[in-house]
């Protein structure tokens, strides 16, 4: 006979998985936006491209915390400039380290539910 409490504790994992895959979907969107960012910087990608502005529009939000932690570098290449952005790179690292703090919290989360069961 399965003990009552079973189909709660798989209800209830389901939940958390369900949990850390959304909070893994939403941090491989935010590293993939940031990640396209960086490279478009880069390598002087035109700012006026409908793709490229979309992506600078959506990844400003996301770096002002990071901003001016470090100085950006410019080097000029044959009229443009390719720009070294280190706060992405912060925000992506940054970005990452709360994901996997959400993850481990949602684990401490499940472990107390399953010992109140």
């Amino acid at each position: 006979m399965e003990h009552p409490n079973a189909s709660s504790v798989l209800s209830q994992d389901k939940v958390f998985a369900q949990a850390k895959s959304i909070v893994y979907y939403v941090l491989g969107v935010l590293e993939i936006l940031l990640g396209f960012r960086f490279i478009f910087k880069l390598l002087a990608a035109n700012p006026t491209s409908g793709f490229v502005s979309m992506i600078y529009a959506i990844t400003n939000v996301l770096l002002v915390p990071f901003t001016g932690i470090f100085q950006t570098a410019v080097a000029p290449m044959n009229g443009i400039q390719a720009i070294l952005e280190p706060a992405t790179l912060v925000g992506i690292a940054v970005y990452a380290v709360i994901a996997w703090g959400i993850i481990k919290l949602i684990g401490v989360i499940r472990i107390n539910n399953l010992e109140k069961l």
